[in-house]
């Protein structure tokens, strides 16, 4: 692969993915879903920290197009083309680095009062999110 695949990209389809993902966390860490439970992992008195600022919306989309758009790339390179596909990409990606990036740092976070729960939810919205991504890449392929 070569960053040549940039120009095969379809970046609307991108761009919908990465909202779709940010937007699926929204609803992965609000009250009635997880929130509750991440914010008592990491420690938060269900509140966000003062100090947090527009980072709280700006970090997570970033690192949403990011993954999103590492995602695109390699379903471009590897010819994904269709939704099921796109899903399996995203589980792949999800499930092969995702999960084993966050469940590392969550098992030697010590400053967390739960880091599996904390890991477990954090890992959990990635693996969906990503596999929402590779739907909607593979849709529009």
């Amino acid at each position: 692969m070569t960053l040549s695949v940039l120009g095969d990209l379809n970046w609307l389809a991108v761009i919908v993915a990465t909202i779709a993902y940010f937007a699926l966390g929204a609803l992965w860490y609000a009250e009635f879903a997880f929130g509750r439970a991440w914010q008592r992992s990491a420690g938060w008195d269900l509140n966000p920290p003062e100090n947090a600022g527009v980072g709280i919306c700006a970090v997570p989309l970033a690192t949403c197009f990011a993954a999103t758009l590492a995602t695109a790339m390699i379903a471009a390179a590897s010819g994904t083309g269709n939704v099921m596909k796109g899903v399996l990409l995203g589980l792949v990606v999800g499930i092969g680095v995702a999960l084993p990036v966050i469940f590392v740092t969550g098992t030697f976070d010590m400053t967390k009062p739960a880091p599996k729960t904390f890991a477990a939810i954090s890992a959990g919205y990635h693996i969906v999110g990503l596999a929402l991504v590779g739907a909607i890449l593979g849709l529009w392929s």
